[in-house]
């Protein structure tokens, strides 16, 4: 059992993150000390031990949500789609291949994130409690992994309008897996499945658009 799990247990799931991640910002073995301490996918996951699935799906789409957030997004995108593709697949753990679980991510970047969403949406988190726990058993999982599978493809798209509100779907998805909230589950994935849908048959109907446009500014009169 880690450190973090010999403790009493922070109320919250950013609270939780934040516990699990202040200890890496100076700690031993992390080879750099500060803003420059590192922390890999495999070690974050390895802590997170008691529902790893939520805990990571949120820490990593944190970043996706909030905006002018860079560079961590594109580290996030594929360990998502893994996670949730596991979810799915109906394990209880999470897995990482060795090519993810050495993937490094800057832990003073990730507290800051996790800083911006307390500030922005901590009064959100703090409505999540067990409710209807059945929608969040081993069962219910694996049909929310197969949903998560959409707004994290999308997330892993490197356009714009496609990580934000996704990003926030599978945030509040992965609250409501923390905190055996199926509410919250179910708004996560009702946000994120509306702004898919809306990208999937809006966007080529704008970029239709827009070639359009530029056509017929570049045609003669």
């Amino acid at each position: 059992m880690s450190e973090f799990a010999a403790t009493t247990a922070p109320r919250g799931a950013l609270a939780k993150i934040d516990a699990i991640l202040k200890p890496h910002l100076e700690g031993p073995g992390t080879g750099q000390a500060g803003a420059k301490a590192m922390i890999t996918l495999g070690a974050l996951s390895d802590l997170m031990e008691e529902r790893a699935f939520g805990l990571l799906l949120l820490v990593l789409a944190l970043p996706c949500c909030l905006p002018f957030v860079y560079l961590l997004p594109q580290l996030v995108a594929l360990p998502m789609l893994v996670l949730a593709g596991q979810m799915a697949s109906g394990r209880r753990a999470p897995w990482l291949p060795e090519t993810l679980r050495k993937r490094a991510i800057p832990v003073a970047g990730l507290l800051d994130v996790v800083t911006r969403a307390k500030r922005y949406g901590g009064w959100l988190e703090r409505l999540a409690h067990p409710r209807f726990a059945s929608l969040t058993g081993d069962r219910a999982t694996r049909v929310i992994g197969m949903l998560l599978i959409v707004p994290c493809a999308s997330i892993l798209v490197p356009l714009p309008l496609t990580n934000t509100v996704p990003g926030i779907g599978v945030a509040l998805a992965a609250v409501g897996l923390i905190e055996r909230d199926a509410l919250f589950v179910i708004l996560g994935l009702v946000v994120a499945m509306i702004w898919v849908a809306i990208l999937v048959i809006g966007g080529p109907a704008l970029l239709y658009f827009m070639i359009n446009f530029a056509l017929n500014r570049g045609s003669p009169a």
